[in-house]
């Protein structure tokens, strides 16, 4: 089966190699040309448009920035509803605002195309290896025909509910996520001004209840001083901005996103928004002039 695979970023590339790797036969487009080259190096092959990664495919893949990449590449002129058959199904893996998901997913219905929105955790490092957590919204039945495909991918592939679902669950990680990396930068912070190890500290407490899959991940950058992206703060921005955005539809307050979301925006001030998201113990060296890092 050939694949319809658009966009090639820091996780598209990896995700769709998997794919390869499984044997699946990828058609593949992005807007900057060195991504479409490595992965036409690697074995995919090449098209000029999205559009015409589209044509003629059961399934596509879309792995996006954000709700208007995903609304432009899909219902934008040449997009790919026009391209795409009745009976096709596009999986939109990006991470994207819910309401977004419904709305693009209206209008593919009425032109007989299944959508599943189904974005990703796991940043660059399990993009690489295969063990993304999937999280899935769309008709159990789509979901069904295509879970195979998705755990090339991903270790975990969870059906979430309806169209929607999906991306309301990965705003819920993305919360929780963006707590974590906040909480640890600010007790490893505490430690080092009271005068302890915070080295030491990591490896006494990572065992116990405060430990996390986050905690192991980000605090070893945070020590090393390590700012390479596996998930960028802008993209981290943009997720909690959605998902205020979506509280904001519900009548709901997210005092503690809001507060974290506050911390980024002051790092992209500072020109840090390409840094990795573990770089926000950077916030905390600088209203306490208190360095961390090695």
């Amino acid at each position: 089966m050939k694949i319809g695979f658009i966009g090639l970023g820091i996780m598209g590339k990896p995700m769709c190699r998997n794919l390869m790797d499984k044997g699946y036969e990828c058609v593949v487009y992005d807007l900057l040309p060195d991504n479409v080259e490595q992965m036409e190096e690697a074995g995919a092959q090449r098209a000029e448009s999205a559009a015409e990664a589209a044509k003629g495919r059961e399934i596509v893949i879309t792995m996006l920035p954000n709700s208007p990449q995903v609304r432009d590449v899909v219902l934008g002129p040449q997009g790919i509803a026009e391209a795409m058959t009745r009976g096709s199904i596009l999986i939109d893996m990006s991470s994207i605002a819910p309401l977004a998901s419904r709305e693009i997913g209206e209008t593919l219905e009425e032109k007989g195309i299944e959508m599943l929105d189904a974005p990703v955790s796991g940043g660059e490092p399990k993009a690489i290896d295969g063990t993304l957590s999937i999280m899935v919204g769309g008709k159990r039945e789509v979901y069904e025909k295509v879970r195979d495909l998705l755990l090339c991918m991903g270790s975990s592939a969870v059906y979430c509910g309806t169209l929607g679902a999906g991306n309301t669950t990965k705003l819920s990680n993305q919360i929780v996520v963006a707590m974590n990396i906040a909480a640890c930068a600010e007790a490893f912070t505490l430690a080092k001004k009271a005068g302890v190890d915070p080295e030491l500290v990591f490896q006494a407490i990572r065992g116990g209840l405060a430990g996390s899959t986050v905690m192991d991940a980000k605090v070893p950058m945070m020590l090393e001083g390590n700012d390479k992206p596996g998930f960028k703060i802008d993209l981290h921005i943009k997720d909690l901005n959605n998902a205020v955005e979506t509280g904001h539809e519900l009548g709901m307050a997210l005092p503690m996103t809001v507060q974290v979301l506050e911390m980024f925006e002051q790092l992209h001030g500072d020109g840090l928004g390409q840094k990795d998201h573990s770089a926000l113990i950077r916030y905390y060296e600088k209203i306490t002039g208190v360095s961390v890092r090695k």
